[in-house]
């Protein structure tokens, strides 16, 4: 049984990157509809759909192929607005490699728009 869908979603679209297939179905929830909307922003995704199935839905999702790795922050960590930068360090390899999406009270967001925004939050994912 599955008790965090987010991460569930996450390891799914990076099985699915690494064996070479270019779609992917995961759970539907409204946390990663807004991570999926991330991603599509980032293009790391292609599109993603979701259909209704009577129990939840689904998203199917189309990928690029672009991911290396990614996977959730566990547990999920606040982070100020000035420790943004130290935990890219942590979760990410290089500078300009990748992102991390954040909770924040104005949304799901990347560190760039975090930083941007001057907001802090919880950190979710990490994608590169």
């Amino acid at each position: 049984m599955a008790l965090d869908h987010l991460a569930d979603a996450l390891n799914t679209i990076k099985t699915h990157e690494y064996t070479g297939q270019k779609n992917c179905r995961v759970k539907a929830t409204k946390l990663i509809e807004h991570v999926l909307q991330v991603l599509k922003i980032n293009r790391y995704i292609d599109d993603y759909q979701k259909i209704e199935d009577g129990r939840g839905g689904y998203y199917d999702i189309v990928l690029t192929g672009k991911i290396n790795n990614c996977g959730v922050i566990k547990p999920r960590f606040p982070v100020k607005r000035k420790e943004i930068a130290e935990a890219e360090q942590r979760y990410i390899p290089g500078v300009g490699v990748g992102l991390l999406i954040i909770s924040t009270p104005a949304g799901v967001i990347t560190n760039l728009q975090a930083e941007e925004k001057r907001v802090g939050g919880r950190l979710l994912a990490y994608v590169y």
